[in-house]
């Protein structure tokens, strides 16, 4: 069986090579599936703004899409920018987590889906979302019109240029990117203040879970903030025995 998302009417196969059978499976997806229009492989994701390599299969050549989640409309170009429908989860129970009145910062937000989904589904008094990449940006603002959410505020620019110019504290911080070069965390620390809550991603093999811990602490002890880890979760498991985790921390 070949893995595959379905983002909008876009079937994407995780194929490291496109077979004649993966072609006959493509075709069947197309048959079976009336809401799928399209569908592409996509091998891998790699660069700074996370492009996917995408092939088309079968079905129409589009690419730009209107994908729906948790009473949200997110409309991208998945040639274009990254977005994982199985974060779906994961974002909606992030949202439920917020609380009336606060402030959220989403870094690395991509084209807004957990911005989005707080807007939609919380009391959030402002929202703000910063990504690198123009073109994401781009779609984010185009997401905040077709949500009619008035609360978000897109930046466009690199976290470290962009968090020494903020002048608010959070209530509440999503690093929604995980396994970067750094960890973001002295920025993110710059923005917080007593109470605050990060959540933290990372990919991790479970035995080195451990490590990404000790990771955080020690960020914490330079930036001299006091945290308490709040909750550890699996998010998906993305190899056997290496999972996309989340770790929720406490600025105490």
């Amino acid at each position: 069986m070949v893995a595959f998302d379905i983002i909008g009417n876009i079937a994407i196969l995780h194929l490291d090579k496109v077979t004649r059978q993966n072609k006959k499976f493509a075709k069947v997806l197309l048959k079976k599936h009336k809401n799928i229009k399209s569908v592409y492989s996509q091998s891998k994701i790699s660069g700074r703004l996370r492009i996917p390599k995408l092939r088309w299969i079968a079905g129409k050549k589009q690419t730009e899409i209107l994908h729906k989640e948790s009473g949200c409309v997110l409309k991208l170009d998945i040639n274009k920018c990254y977005f994982s429908p199985r974060l779906g989860t994961d974002r909606l129970e992030i949202a439920k987590k917020v609380k009336r009145g606060e402030k959220v910062l989403v870094m690395f937000s991509g084209v807004a889906p957990y911005g989005i989904v707080i807007g939609k589904k919380s009391k959030a008094k402002e929202i703000y979302c910063i990504e690198i990449s123009r073109m994401a940006s781009k779609y984010a603002k185009e997401n905040v019109r077709l949500n009619k959410l008035a609360n978000i505020k897109i930046i466009q620019g690199d976290v470290k240029r962009i968090i020494p110019k903020l002048k608010t504290k959070f209530d509440r911080i999503v690093m929604a990117r995980p396994q970067l070069k750094e960890t973001f965390l002295k920025e993110a620390f710059k923005v917080s203040k007593l109470g605050t809550i990060i959540h933290f991603y990372d990919f991790v093999k479970e035995q080195n879970l451990k490590e990404v811990e000790y990771k955080i602490t020690r960020e914490a002890e330079k930036a001299k903030k006091k945290i308490k880890i709040t909750k550890i979760k699996k998010v998906r498991e993305i190899a056997p025995y290496k999972y996309h985790i989340r770790i929720d921390f406490r600025i105490k």
